[in-house]
């Protein structure tokens, strides 16, 4: 019986039609990348007219491609890290034709949770998510079920993250980046070592300690559990970190901050602890933002191409959809040694 006149949810019309509300989203939206069986596609249109069925036309737009806007949501825009992620996806919207909206999440899953929520309304084409996946956090599993009613309405997901994942993953080798740095510091006669760390319930902090404590671990060298100094991810939170990990260890000779914006911080402290970076103790960082090039001393750290990240997450949500599942695209690193880590011995 027909419900003109009544507003029909697309829950409905699936449910007459036996089938799931991403297939009968697409059969009634269309999707760039999805196909449905003709036969259960004209059972779903013929289910929608009867129930008097009138489509989201915004909807319609994402699922085919016609939107003319990618979102982007960064941890922290103020964040090197993250600026240089959303230039490459700026970079590659722009060859697109395509405007980029950037939401900032300070750092909060529960604020990324509201955003991607306000996105969904807002229908772009696809939205890029930049930022570690946390560990244990009953927020993910939200967010994750957001995104997933997105993605069946037909709009692309992208993490800039770790897989795996039910979305296309754009994944930093972090854990191999830091294992390398860790051989090539013991090669420049590091010997005692310490970690200054962002929170370790984020991933990719958790990736960069084990690889470095698994480089350290070929050669027979070992770090204390409370030399590794867990703090915020920040040039304030290395400082103050630096001054914690030599209280407990004094005679430290080598330290890896887990991102270059900490790194910054520790060469501060150390001038104010009166020691000398470089000479008296070496660090290390990562990431490769622009500013350690230009710090006393330069920064030896982990070269992560940020920018192309962001531009390759672009491309991959531009992209025809993985026949095998969500697709994941292997980010290499390469170690840059420079003058914060002189050879010692």
């Amino acid at each position: 019986m027909s419900r003109h006149g009544n507003h029909v949810t697309l829950g409905e019309v699936a449910q007459a039609a036996g089938v799931s509300i991403a297939t009968a989203s697409r059969a009634i939206n269309g999707s760039a990348g999805r196909r449905v069986n003709e036969e259960i596609k004209k059972r779903v249109q013929e289910t929608a007219d009867r129930l008097g069925y009138s489509p989201n036309l915004s909807a319609q737009a994402v699922a085919r491609g016609a939107s003319s806007t990618i979102a982007v949501v960064v941890s922290d825009i103020a964040d090197p890290y993250f600026s240089a992620i959303a230039a490459g996806v700026m970079r590659g919207a722009e060859e697109a034709n395509l405007i980029v909206t950037i939401a900032a999440a300070e750092r909060s899953v529960t604020n990324e949770l509201e955003i991607v929520r306000t996105l969904r309304g807002q229908r772009p084409r696809a939205i890029i998510l930049t930022g570690s996946r946390r560990i244990d956090d009953p927020q993910q599993a939200a967010l994750e079920e957001q995104l997933l009613a997105y993605d069946a309405s037909g709009g692309r997901v992208v993490l800039v993250a770790q897989a795996p994942s039910p979305f296309d993953v754009v994944e930093l080798r972090n854990r191999d980046g830091a294992q390398e740095l860790a051989r090539q510091l013991v090669n420049q006669g590091g010997r005692r070592f310490g970690i200054i760390t962002g929170p370790l319930e984020l991933l990719t902090n958790r990736d960069r300690v084990d690889g470095f404590t698994e480089g350290l671990a070929e050669s027979d060298l070992g770090i204390d559990d409370d030399a590794v100094i867990s703090t915020s991810f920040t040039r304030d939170g290395g400082y103050e970190a630096l001054r914690t990990l030599l209280s407990r260890f004094p005679d430290t000779d080598t330290i890896f901050a887990t991102s270059d914006l900490m790194a910054t911080g520790v060469l501060t402290a150390l001038r104010d602890l009166g020691k000398e970076p470089g000479r008296d103790v070496s660090v290390a960082g990562f990431d490769d933002i622009a500013l350690v090039r230009d710090v006393t001393p330069p920064l030896t750290t982990v070269v992560a191409p940020l920018s192309d990240m962001g531009y390759r997450a672009v491309r991959l949500a531009l992209a025809e959809r993985g026949k095998d599942g969500p697709v994941v695209l292997p980010v290499n690193t390469a170690v840059v040694i420079r003058e914060s880590t002189p050879r010692r011995g």
